[in-house]
Formats: structure tokens, C-alpha cells, sequence
């Protein structure tokens, strides 16, 4: 029997990494089986989904007559995830956890087990993404040392993997992987990116999966499941009553439990108030939770925004940036919005500045600003400040206006 090569898949007890699973199997690969425990978590009816989850992946591996291992990642996602995005909630800003989880622990936490602990040639997972590379080529960089000495010789010829939709752009998922390390990227198969996720269940449903087949997708914040947003993030976070305001006039509307339970753009649950009042701005000083009583005032809509430093895909930012500090592509800062054209200024810090075509509703700090140009997810970077609101722009005007004619009253007439 020839040499088989080895690849561990990330195993959640769902369709997509169960046929992902599958497929590496048809391929001739030798396949591990690994579940994640990132959460204790316990659904609306005090169910542990996660052991549910974990035993439904355990039994697509018993059906694949494949090893399976379950990995605890509790402690590290305590560390590296949730205790930063509490504190995220804390500075006024909403974080993705989802992104920040890949980001730690399946593309770094878990990486590692993979390819030292069970001695993987490769890595893979049930995202809708496809790379640059071969399967071939992937199993290739395993023999590839990376670099010990502190800055990259400007002479090294670099051919770094690119991160591309998956064929499935409604489910293409790189907006999760966003802020994945190139040296995992490098090692990681996607064996659904040239799939959709009707085929992926014909798929299940002919290999006899019906028991993740039947499951509803998960949506959400993993660690939260059903349960109230609010109700749970005051389990960790003290509260911090404050006032909501009214942006146009000042006018106290009512009051809430602290700005951390409340993200821009959502409708403010507001005792006593039969009109809907959506956030628009919080201020972290005062506690108030700026409110307009529409869900598209214009306080609501920015058209230029501010990163952390940029994490690009590829390590370095593209040839076109670097050269000009400008560069026209596309921007979304939540999971399947349209694309909306944009130029990007980088800034000497590694951050940058977008300026959008059009203004864009509840851009929001905290959440990843994700740029692509094409197919091609180029990479994303936190949102640390915005721009003025239309509505600020909007008074500002009038303001001017109102001043301009005022000292046209008070011009003395010209004598005659």
C-alpha cells in the first residue's frame, strides 16, 4: 500500500465539516476526526449542546471508520477570545466573535495539535473558501522552514497563498477568515470550495448523515445560543445605567442597563415609548446611548471609517497600495451584505482609511472592516473610528447657512 498522506479535519457535529470529512476520505487521505470544545455551554432548555455536537461528530467518524479525538479549548478561548471581547463590550465598541475565534484557536490553537500533536501533513475545515493553491502544494509547505531571522530578505522571491470565495457565494464564508495567519493558510484544505450548500446536503443525505442532515444551523454567537443577548452579557459585566438620548434635540427618552448591551443600528427597547428609536452613537463617558426615531436617520450613515493595523492575507499590503498609498476595491463589515465600492488609504501605522462610495448604515467600532478586490478577500482590520454622520454633515451645513445669512443682515446697507 502507497504512503497516504495525513490530514486532520476540524469536526463541529454539523453537515458542513461532515462531508468536508467525507470528501477528504474519497480522496485517499488518511483522516482524523477532531472536535473543539471552546464553550460550556447549555441551550434554552439546559441541554449541553456541546456534548450533543460532539457525539454527532463521533458517530459521522465511527460511519467513516476514521480516528476521532475531542480537543478542550476552554481555557484558551476564555483567554485569547471572550475576556477580549468583553472588553471590546466595555470601550463602547461590538467585537465578532467569530472572527476572532478563527482567528486564535482554530487557526492557531488548533493548527498546532494538528500538525505537532497528531503529526498532520495538513489541516482542514467545513468553510465555503477556496486558496490559491493545489492539494498537492499544500502538503508541499510542511517541508517549508519558515524564516528565523527578524526582518524578510528583500532579495526572497515570495509566492504567498491567496484566500478566495468559496463557489457558493451566498454561504462563501472568507469574511470569517478574514484575519487567518499566512502560515496556516498555507497548510489548510477546503475540500467544499468548489461546492454548494445544496450539494453539500445531497451529499449527507446519500452518505446517510441524517442526524446532522436534520440539525438546525447553527446562527449567532456561538456561546450564547438562544438565550438574550443582554441577559447574558450582564452574567459577566456589571451594570452601568445610563440615559438614552435623543440625537436631534437632547431630550431624555428613557433609560438602559449599560451601552455595552447595545450595538448600533438596533432598535432601543424603550419603556413607555410607542414609536421605535434605533442607536446611532454611544458615548462611554457619559454612559448616554444616543437615539433617532427612524431606522434610517441619517445619523445612522457614514461614508469613511478607521482600522487597527491592517491584517492582510498575504502578509505584506498589495504592490498597488504600497506604491500609490491608494488602492479601489471592495468593502463589507458583516457576513453576506453586498459588496460596496470603496478606495483605501494606508496610513504609516499599517492602518487604514476607507472612504465608501456611499454612505453605508450602523458601520460599527469594534467590527472587522473586510476588503476584497474581485474574488479575492485581501484581508480586514478592527474599526477603531468613523467618520461624521450624514446627519452631522447635515447640521453643520444648515449651521453655516444660518451664519452666512446672518452677517449678510448685519452688512450695513452701502451708502448711496
Amino acid at each position: 500500500m502507497g504512503f497516504s498522506r495525513h490530514v486532520v479535519c476540524a469536526m463541529s457535529g454539523g453537515v458542513d465539516s461532515s462531508v468536508a470529512a467525507l470528501l477528504l476520505k474519497r480522496r485517499g487521505y488518511s483522516v482524523t476526526g477532531v472536535f473543539m470544545k471552546n464553550w460550556d455551554s447549555l441551550d434554552e432548555k439546559g441541554v449541553c449542546t456541546t456534548e450533543r455536537d460532539c457525539d454527532d461528530a463521533h458517530r459521522v467518524c465511527q460511519t467513516l471508520d476514521i480516528p476521532f479525538h475531542q480537543v478542550s479549548y476552554v481555557k484558551e478561548y476564555w483567554h485569547d477570545v471572550f475576556s477580549n471581547i468583553l472588553k471590546e463590550y466595555e470601550r463602547g465598541r461590538t467585537p465578532n466573535p467569530d472572527i476572532i475565534c478563527n482567528k486564535h484557536i482554530k487557526f492557531n490553537h488548533f493548527h498546532k495539535y494538528a500538525i505537532n500533536t497528531l503529526g498532520a501533513d495538513a489541516m482542514a475545515t467545513g468553510h465555503y473558501a477556496r486558496s490559491s493553491q493545489e492539494d498537492e502544494e499544500v502538503f508541499q509547505q510542511i517541508n517549508t522552514a519558515p524564516s528565523t531571522s527578524l526582518f524578510r530578505d528583500r532579495f526572497e522571491i515570495r509566492n504567498p497563498v491567496r484566500l478566495y470565495k468559496g463557489a457558493d457565494h451566498l454561504k462563501d464564508q472568507t469574511f470569517f477568515l478574514s484575519q487567518i495567519p499566512q502560515e496556516t493558510l498555507r497548510q489548510t484544505l477546503f475540500p467544499l470550495a468548489g461546492l454548494t450548500k445544496e450539494f453539500v446536503k445531497k451529499i449527507a443525505a446519500e452518505a446517510g448523515f441524517y442526524h446532522v442532515l436534520m440539525k438546525k444551523e447553527s446562527m449567532g454567537i456561538c456561546f450564547i445560543g438562544e438565550r438574550n443577548f443582554e441577559n447574558f452579557i450582564l452574567e459577566y459585566l456589571e451594570p452601568k445605567p445610563g440615559n438614552f438620548v435623543s440625537i436631534e434635540d437632547g431630550t431624555i427618552m428613557g433609560t438602559h442597563q449599560g451601552w455595552f448591551t447595545l450595538t448600533l443600528g438596533q432598535r432601543a427597547r424603550i419603556g413607555g415609548q410607542k414609536q421605535a428609536w434605533f442607536v446611532v452613537d454611544k458615548d462611554v463617558t457619559t454612559g448616554d446611548v444616543f437615539v433617532a426615531p427612524t431606522t434610517n436617520h441619517p445619523a445612522l450613515f457614514r461614508d469613511t471609517l478607521r482600522t487597527d493595523r491592517f491584517h492582510w492575507v498575504t502578509v505584506d499590503p498589495p504592490p498597488e497600495l504600497i506604491r500609490t498609498k491608494m488602492m479601489e476595491c471592495q468593502f463589507r463589515f458583516i457576513h453576506q451584505m453586498p459588496l460596496a465600492p470603496c478606495t483605501v488609504t494606508l496610513n504609516m501605522d499599517g492602518s487604514v482609511w476607507i472612504s465608501l462610495s456611499e454612505p453605508c448604515r450602523a458601520l460599527t467600532p469594534g467590527q472587522f472592516a473586510v476588503l476584497y478586490k474581485g474574488d479575492e478577500c485581501l484581508g480586514s482590520g478592527k474599526i477603531m473610528q468613523l467618520g461624521p454622520s450624514e446627519y452631522t454633515l447635515q447640521r453643520g451645513k444648515e449651521r453655516l447657512a444660518a451664519a452666512e445669512q446672518l452677517r449678510e443682515q448685519q452688512s450695513p446697507e452701502p451708502s448711496s
